[in-house]
C-alpha cells in the first residue's frame, strides 16, 4: 500500500505545500474572526456567543444599525456620534430628523457603504437606503444565509476532500483515519446548520456554531500535522536514530 512515506520527493513536496498554505489560510481566517468579530464586541461587552446570535437570529428590539453600531462597526464613530445615531432611531428615523445625522454617514460610513465601491454592503448613501437598516433587526435574510451556507458547504467540503486524500495515506491506524475523514463534514453540517436553527429555532444553538467551528479547526489540524509529521520529522528522526546508532557500533 502507498503510504505518505513511501511517496516520491515531489508529491511529499506538494502535499506539504498545500498543507502549510491551507493551515496558513485557517490562521488568517481565524486572525479576521478575531478582529472583525471578537475584539470589536469585546469593546461593547458582547460575547461571542451572543454575537453570533444576534447575527443569525436578530435583536427584536434592536434594528441591524445599532447592532452594527454596538459591534463591529462601533470604531468608525465617536460615542458622541453614534449616540446621534441612536437618538434619532430612537425618536422614529424620521427624514426630517435624518438632516442632523446625514454628516456623520457622509464622513465615517459614504466611503464603503456605497454601491461603486463595495456593491456587496448595504448602501448608506441616502435616507431611504438608511432606513432599510433601522427596521428590526431580524438577522441575516433568508437569501444571504442560503448564499453564504452554499458557498461554505461546497468550499469547506472541497478543502476537506484533498486533505482527507492526503491524510488517508497515513501510517496512522485506520479507525483514526476514518474517524477524521469523516468528522470534519460531520462538522460542517454541524456548524452550518446551526445558523438555521439559531435563526429559526432558538439562539441557544450559537453555541453548536462555536462547538461545530472548534471541532473542524481541531480536525483540520490533525490532517496538516499528522501528515508532515510523516512525510519529514519521522523519517528525519529515524534517519538519526540510525546514524546514532551505526556510529556507538562503530565505537564498540
Amino acid at each position: 500500500m502507498t503510504t505518505l512515506r513511501r511517496l516520491p520527493s515531489a508529491f511529499r513536496a506538494l502535499f506539504s505545500c498545500f498543507l502549510i498554505v491551507i493551515g496558513i489560510g485557517y490562521l488568517t481566517a481565524l486572525s479576521l474572526l478575531f478582529l472583525v468579530d471578537i475584539r470589536p464586541n469585546e469593546g461593547a461587552g458582547k460575547s461571542l456567543v451572543e454575537d453570533i446570535s444576534e447575527q443569525y437570529h436578530g435583536l427584536p428590539r434592536s434594528t441591524r444599525l445599532e447592532t452594527a453600531l454596538k459591534g463591529p462597526m462601533s470604531t468608525m464613530a465617536s460615542p458622541d456620534e453614534r449616540n446621534r445615531i441612536f437618538k434619532w432611531i430612537h425618536s422614529g428615523a424620521t427624514k426630517r430628523g435624518y438632516a442632523a445625522v446625514v454628516p456623520i454617514f457622509k464622513t465615517n460610513c459614504v466611503s464603503c457603504h456605497n454601491p461603486q465601491n463595495n456593491p456587496s454592503i448595504p448602501p448608506l448613501t441616502s435616507y431611504d437606503e438608511v432606513k432599510q437598516l433601522v427596521k428590526t433587526n431580524t438577522g441575516e435574510d433568508i437569501e444571504e444565509l442560503a448564499r453564504v451556507s452554499h458557498i461554505h458547504l461546497f468550499g469547506i467540503s472541497l478543502i476537506f476532500m484533498v486533505t482527507g486524500v492526503i491524510f488517508a495515506l497515513s501510517e496512522t491506524p485506520a479507525w483514526l483515519r476514518v474517524t477524521l475523514v469523516v468528522i470534519p463534514y460531520l462538522t460542517i453540517i454541524m456548524d452550518i446548520g446551526s445558523w438555521w436553527l439559531t435563526k429559526y429555532l432558538d439562539p441557544a444553538f450559537a453555541y453548536v456554531v462555536l462547538i461545530g467551528g472548534g471541532a473542524m479547526g481541531l480536525a483540520l489540524a490533525a490532517q496538516i500535522v499528522i501528515p508532515l509529521w510523516e512525510m519529514w520529522i519521522d523519517p528525519l528522526r529515524a534517519g538519526l536514530v540510525a546514524i546514532g546508532t551505526k556510529r556507538r557500533h562503530g565505537t564498540e
